[in-house]
């Protein structure tokens, strides 16, 4: 259950840090038209443009802009929301927020008027965070899927499949009263295939909010193998600019680089590490210690080895200790050099690619095997930005279907397990959502949100 929003009036600069033409302090509260009236010497109109002068207590003029008051319940927070546009000097802002200080507000916390839009109902939670989604999308199909979910496209299908949850719960938990007719109820309602469609389409759900959680996290791939196998020269070419410093000496790369790139629009964190080898190089042998560590946190590893020589006995040394399957591709770089057309085959259960950095050649091949170890189906029009707590929540609601039709000869462990698959998406847009999980979603947002 929601608890009562607080009743107090925050204010916060709402832009970003720095020197810009435009600087915007947002007000949040009850009762604001006064509040705005000492400000600015008039009495705002609802929704009206005001150009205004901003003055301090002596009736100092501070600076001059626009407000705009919006009264509640027709806000972002639900509350009388003031904006304060004036002009974006980080002193200006500083001076125009301590008159809204002293005038009665209080700094606002960091996401404190998401948080208030979500306890006065103007937003779900699911929504709120699709806000912050939004502001920090890395790519263009990140932000488009976060604008989906804000405007309540996320929200909707777990409602739907809450719904058919009571709903077939209502049916279920009606038996109670009537033990004897328990069997004959389950199967004149046909509660096994009402289950099995609910646990396909929340199946679904959860396919579409795994694709979204590749757009906002993207896939960490990190570049391993022997010196000189091309890793720098891959990064570039993956890049498209000179990022990393490729020479003929073995060893250049002393530490990680990394680099992300977009390959339809899914982000890529790509990691050039230091050559695989023993070495007396004290600086060098810390990079390769550093390379394990990058490799063990990796969600791919493309393991680079010379295309003219194929995998050599150094090679299968490193191999033994990197992941294998899904996890790791074998690229058979040089192949210019080794005057052999780019290709595509599989060995011992392990993907191999043969292409060239420096050319070029067969790196279509290696952006579709990067979409593949990525599970990314599709072109994300129909994904949902899903974080890691939907994601959990969706896989326990399954989990918790799946019980549930296993124990459908037991009607009251049926009933409750239908309960605790209800709850665990009733999570993802905060009808049941502890305070303590409220502070640490709404911590991570920006101050003025």
């Amino acid at each position: 259950m929601k608890r009562k929003p607080p009743s107090d009036t925050i204010a916060a600069i709402a832009t970003a840090p720095g020197r810009g033409g435009i600087g915007v302090v947002r007000v949040s509260g009850p009762d604001l038209a006064p509040f705005a009236e000492v400000l600015c010497g008039r009495r705002p109109e609802a929704r009206r443009a005001l150009l205004s002068s901003f003055r301090d207590e002596q009736g100092m003029a501070i600076d001059q802009g626009i407000l705009l008051y919006f009264p509640a319940p027709h806000s972002f927070t639900g509350e009388d929301v003031l904006e304060l546009q004036g002009h974006g000097g980080p002193l200006v802002m500083q001076l125009l927020l301590s008159r809204c200080l002293a005038l009665g507000a209080r700094v606002a916390e960091p996401g404190e008027f998401s948080r208030r839009a979500f306890l006065n109902d103007k937003l779900d939670l699911a929504q709120a965070e699709a806000v912050a989604d939004l502001i920090e999308a890395g790519t263009a199909a990140a932000a488009r899927s976060a604008m989906r979910s804000l405007s309540g496209e996320f929200s909707r299908a777990v409602h739907s499949q809450v719904e058919r949850l009571i709903e077939l719960r209502l049916l279920v938990e009606a038996t109670l009263d009537f033990p004897d007719d328990e069997i004959d109820v389950i199967r004149d309602t046909d509660a096994a295939a009402r289950l099995a469609s609910l646990g396909a389409d929340l199946a679904a759900l959860r396919a579409r909010a795994r694709q979204g959680s590749l757009l906002r996290s993207g896939l960490h791939v990190v570049l391993a193998g022997l010196p000189n196998a091309g890793k720098s020269s891959l990064l570039n070419r993956l890049a498209g600019e000179e990022r990393a410093i490729v020479t003929e000496v073995a060893g250049t790369t002393r530490d990680a680089l990394r680099e992300t790139i977009q390959i339809e629009g899914i982000p890529l964190h790509v990691i050039d590490t230091a050559g695989l080898r023993e070495t007396e190089d004290v600086v060098e042998r810390i990079g390769v210690e550093r390379t394990w560590r990058e490799i063990e946190r990796a969600d791919a590893v493309l393991h680079l080895v010379d295309a003219r020589t194929g995998v050599t006995p150094a090679d299968r040394v490193i191999a033994v200790r990197l992941p294998g399957g899904n996890r790791r591709l074998v690229l058979h770089n040089k192949c210019d050099l080794a005057h052999l057309p780019p290709a595509r085959w599989e060995e011992g259960g392990q993907v191999h690619l043969r292409l060239s950095a420096k050319s070029g050649a067969g790196i279509d091949l290696l952006h579709d095997e990067l979409l593949r170890m990525a599970g990314w189906q599709g072109h994300g029009e129909d994904v949902i930005l899903a974080r890691e707590r939907h994601l959990e929540a969706l896989a326990e609601a399954q989990l918790r279907l799946d019980a549930a039709t296993g124990q459908l000869g037991r009607i009251e462990l049926c009933a409750e397990e239908l309960r605790l698959a209800q709850e665990a998406l009733s999570r993802i847009t905060g009808e049941f959502t502890p305070d303590d999980l409220l502070g640490a979603i709404f911590s991570r947002f920006c101050i003025g949100k």
